[in-house]
């Protein structure tokens, strides 16, 4: 599904180049639920965003479901992304003027999707993460958490080929992120592609490969399976 040949993201200055990311290559298959980590400012939601067009890189080949991103112009790119992805961000980015019903209900709108089964669609995500008397509310009457869970149905809600997650759990409380990890899981299990960005070992345990970035670099890709044989082996 996601093809990476040595993609660089830089910044350039008159004096120097930063790289955010450095020749990256690796793929990602269709289904596979893959967890990117590393130290804060090594590339990780660079990434997510490159992965999900919203960012460009500066050099190298992007490849999603065989089409060449690197190549494609602006409004083929916003056909892809709306068709395809579901995006959680880490600072929710809800439309502020727009109510928990609404926000939920604006990817559908962008994909066309007929009003009677909007609705529908749209009830479902209020009953699955039981906010259905929040509908009605706008985010800054919302708690944090409680914007985070809109914004993860708000990405689901089309049933995208692939989820991108910045930190999905990072502003819910125990119970809620485990509840949104399992669903995630779920997800994966019924064929959503699925790349989180996550701090937490928990939460890499839901998915079946980690990719490891340090200063911009894939240091390491690793599958959860090779991580758990090696404890059982060492203990």
């Amino acid at each position: 599904m996601i093809r990476f040949r040595s993609i660089d993201k830089y910044y350039q200055s008159r004096i120097q180049r930063t790289y955010i990311l450095k020749e990256v290559t690796l793929d990602i298959a269709e289904g596979e639920f893959v967890t990117i980590m590393g130290p804060s400012g090594a590339g990780k939601s660079t990434m997510l965003n490159i992965i999900g067009m919203l960012d460009q890189p500066s050099a190298g080949e992007y490849f999603f479901m065989d089409q060449p991103v690197h190549l494609i112009r602006e409004r083929r790119l916003a056909d892809l992304h709306k068709n395809h992805i579901g995006f959680v961000f880490q600072a929710y980015h809800l439309i502020d003027e727009l109510t928990v019903y609404e926000n939920i209900e604006t990817p559908l709108l962008y994909k066309g999707v007929k009003s009677k089964e909007r609705k529908s669609m749209v009830a479902d995500m209020l009953d699955r993460f039981n906010i259905v008397a929040k509908k009605d509310l706008f985010p800054n009457q919302l708690s944090g958490g409680q914007q985070q869970i809109v914004g993860v149905a708000r990405a689901i809600v089309g049933r995208p080929s692939l989820l991108l997650a910045d930190e999905p759990t990072g502003n819910l409380h125990s119970q809620q992120g485990e509840d949104i990890m399992q669903l995630f899981g779920e997800l994966n299990k019924e064929g959503m592609t699925i790349i989180q960005v996550t701090h937490s070992d928990k939460n890499a345990q839901f998915g079946q490969r980690i990719i490891a970035l340090e200063d911009g670099i894939v240091k390491n890709d690793i599958s959860i399976a090779k991580i758990e044989n090696y404890i059982c082996y060492q203990n």
